[in-house]
């Protein structure tokens, strides 16, 4: 057996005491039988319920108890390689969720994937099956909405806490300050009274007794040098004490600890911190996939739950893809425009590329290939029976702004993909116009004209 944290009056260097807790029975030593052979070894660590001993306010050590049993667990859970016992450490990778992710399904534990030119793009994948017996994955899906959900649910949940830790952590930097104040103080007293003892003892001595008395005398010189060290000490500590927190200073700390999703969000906060924040409070997310939807069932520490939902992403779908009503603009753009004549459009109307990029011809040829789109081919848009405006006002023999006004008053028809582009007008609907000469075509309205009848 083993015995562990002893009381003894000088603790062995190599065997320091932690805890305070008195232990035994941390090891025992187990017999086997291999080959036909006893076999004993000695040494073998058993669990803590399993102890025969165990004190833990035994004496005074260098931590409490719970400080150290929470120390061994934070090791415990830092542990890497370890599969499905522990979350393992929070590193600086992008996934928020690493390592607190388990599949509803088979409840093994997910893996992190990370793609993409920067390393940016993650998912998070069940494929422990795949991997040990080559079955297909559980489930996979993108990290990024997963993330943010769970994020977001965070910060709600943290929100009241961050008012509160920042008007702790005012009161905590008085109180230390006034602490280091009061230990110095009590120091010098008990310094004054050394060196008041000293002199009593010098003045109570026979001067023949000189020996005595030159003892005496360098106990006394000593005491008076330790009573003068500490008044330094005290007066350094006080000068160096800050003044009183600014109204400022603590209207900027308690508005940082209201908003701390601006602290969250912040380019400085590091992914290790923020997933040391998330295991604070999460204990487990346990996620199951129904169809195209992905429900995470959010374990808290303390025993509350919190279900979140969101749909998966579908092929090609992604953070850079372009909304699918600008897919159908570009898709209507091609059918009476050349790659150019689009560029010119998209950008004359703000519209930007998933990335936040003008357009380019490049870039909308690439785009029209993505998405299956045919280049426009000269030609194809009369075979089709389609006008411009410029070609409707040539076979009608009026000015173009004369057509731009009938179709503003519905007496042609027209269609126009979208604002600054073309409008086609069908050849049958100006054929119409051409067989009827005397309906009514709208003309430029002139306050200062009068009619004949009128002059």
């Amino acid at each position: 057996m083993e015995a562990a944290g002893l009381q003894c009056p000088a603790p062995h260097p190599d065997e320091p005491d932690l805890g305070g807790a008195y232990v035994f029975g941390r090891t025992r030593t187990v017999t086997r039988i291999e080959q036909g052979r006893k076999h004993t070894v000695g040494g073998v660590r058993v669990p803590q319920e399993q102890w025969q001993v165990l004190i833990p306010v035994h004496h005074e050590g260098y931590i409490d108890w719970d400080e150290y049993q929470a120390n061994q667990r934070q090791i415990t859970q830092n542990a890497a390689m370890k599969g499905q016992l522990v979350r393992g450490p929070a590193r600086n990778g992008g996934a928020l969720l690493a390592g607190l992710l388990r599949c509803g399904h088979c409840g093994r534990k997910f893996h992190v994937a990370y793609s993409g030119t920067d390393g940016n793009c993650l998912r998070y994948a069940c494929q422990g099956a795949m991997i040990n017996h080559g079955t297909d994955r559980c489930i996979s899906f993108g990290g990024l909405k997963a993330d943010r959900l769970v994020e977001e649910e965070v910060l709600r949940r943290l929100a009241p806490l961050g008012v509160e830790a920042a008007l702790a952590a005012i009161d905590r930097r008085g109180q230390h300050d006034d602490e280091r104040i009061a230990q110095r103080q009590l120091a010098l007293e008990q310094a004054r009274f050394e060196v008041s003892r000293a002199r009593r003892q010098y003045d109570a001595v026979d001067p023949d007794n000189r020996l005595v008395a030159a003892e005496l005398e360098r106990r006394w010189n000593d005491a008076l040098k330790q009573h003068r060290e500490i008044e330094l000490e005290l007066e350094a500590l006080k000068r160096s004490r800050p003044a009183s927190l600014p109204e400022d200073m603590r209207r900027t700390l308690l508005q940082l600890g209201e908003d701390l999703p601006a602290v969250w969000h912040d380019p400085k906060s590091s992914k290790a911190l923020k997933k040391r924040i998330v295991r604070t409070v999460v204990k487990e997310i346990v996620a199951r996939k129904d169809g195209e939807k992905i429900t995470m069932l959010v374990h808290w520490h303390g025993g509350d739950h919190t279900e979140l939902v969101f749909q998966k992403n579908k092929t090609g779908h992604h953070r850079y893809a372009v909304p699918a009503d600008i897919v159908e603009l570009i898709r209507q753009l091609a059918r009476v425009q050349s790659d150019p004549g689009i560029v010119s459009i998209l950008n004359r109307l703000g519209i930007r590329t998933g990335r936040g990029h003008t357009w380019t011809e490049a870039r909308v040829r690439s785009f029209r290939d993505t998405h299956a789109i045919r280049v426009y081919v000269e030609g194809e848009r009369q075979a089709r029976g389609e006008l411009t405006m410029e070609e409707a006002a040539t076979m009608l023999g009026v000015s173009t702004e004369t057509i731009r006004r009938m179709i503003t008053q519905k007496h042609l028809s027209a269609k126009q993909a979208c604002r600054s582009a073309p409008w086609t007008i069908q050849r049958t609907e100006v054929e119409k116009l051409m067989i009827d000469p005397k309906q009514d075509r709208p003309h430029t309205e002139n306050v200062d004209q009068l009619p004949l009848e009128l002059q």
